[in-house]
């Protein structure tokens, strides 16, 4: 009985160890600034992927390594799904992979030796397959508008070749051809595309300093300056107007917050002119003396009817 078991605990270590050898992982890929799912281990801060396995790149362009060698390079807010072709059996000892790219919007860099079996580019509206022998030094892109643009750049390029998902037909992308296909169509073709089909290139900041610290206004400053590449290419959307006032570092803000209200039985009171200050005093003048008073302003003078009624009072009150 000890013996069954034991021959018995031998064959489930050896079929456990010949799934694990089926399922190597395809790729390596960091985890900062990435979102992965599917089938995948993580170790010190990198993702293998085992049979499948979905990736998507931040705000800056990601790198996965391929396990038969070579690499992708993810564009910023960019969403791969990377499995193996299952309609490729290689043949025994052979430790060749045939691999599968879906691409719903964005944009990659292929670069890699072929190898004995053609990979697969899926988009919402073309199959691009990459054959071998070469080396390929792949570009690609697709917007919202699902405009494919194709770069099958180097001498030694593989052979891509290009079908559309639902109008049929083919179309070949030579050695240093860049072709643009407009809305995913095969009969919209742009030969000669002068746009880039890879990841856009990365916008100069100048920024003018002062031992060090920015000056000129706020557009010195690099976070002014910057632009968002994934959206000047089409590739996302812009982010929504801010809801508070955006003001550079450094500068004064105020913001005041005054109730409104309104009382419809009450007349309305006419606007209240602003004061107006005083003029500044006149030079001094000499002191005027009495003969120069103005008649105006000399007292009263004693004598008239109020001077009679009060000795009239007088008398009468015996003070006369």
């Amino acid at each position: 009985m000890r013996l069954k078991c034991l021959l018995l605990l031998s064959t489930l270590s050896s079929l456990s160890s010949g799934v694990r050898a089926q399922e190597k992982p395809i790729a390596y890929v960091p985890t900062e600034g990435v979102t992965v799912s599917g089938s995948l281990e993580v170790a010190n801060g990198k993702a293998a992927i085992g049979n499948n396995g979905s990736v998507a790149a931040g705000d800056a362009t990601a790198k996965i390594t391929l396990a038969r060698g070579g690499e992708l390079r993810l564009c910023s807010s960019t969403t791969i799904h990377l499995t193996t072709d299952r309609s490729v059996v290689p043949a025994t000892g052979d430790n060749s992979t045939a691999l599968m790219i879906s691409l719903d919007r964005g944009a990659l860099e292929a670069s890699y030796k072929t190898g004995s079996y053609s990979d697969v580019l899926l988009t919402p509206d073309l199959r691009i397959l990459v054959s071998g022998p070469g080396e390929a030094d792949l570009k690609m892109r697709v917007n919202q508008k699902g405009d494919t643009c194709i770069d099958n750049h180097g001498d030694n390029a593989p052979y891509v070749t290009v079908t559309s998902q639902f109008e049929g037909g083919i179309y070949r992308v030579k050695p240093n051809q860049r072709v643009l296909f407009e809305h995913g169509s095969l009969e919209q073709m742009v030969d000669n595309e002068a746009e880039s089909c890879g990841c856009p290139p990365a916008a100069p900041i100048a920024v003018a300093s002062n031992n060090g610290k920015p000056v000129g206004g706020p557009s010195s400053t690099p976070a002014d300056t910057a632009f968002p590449l994934a959206e000047s290419e089409g590739l996302k959307p812009p982010p929504p107007p801010p809801t508070q006032p955006v003001v550079p570092v450094g500068q004064p803000h105020a913001q005041v917050e005054v109730p409104l209200t309104y009382n419809g039985a009450a007349p309305s009171q006419p606007p209240t002119a602003p004061p107006v200050a005083p003029p500044p005093p006149a030079a001094s003048a000499p002191t005027s003396t009495p003969a120069e008073t103005p008649d105006a302003q000399k007292p009263a003078s004693s004598g008239g009817i109020f001077h009679h009624i009060g000795h009239f009072f007088a008398r009468l009150f015996g003070r006369g």
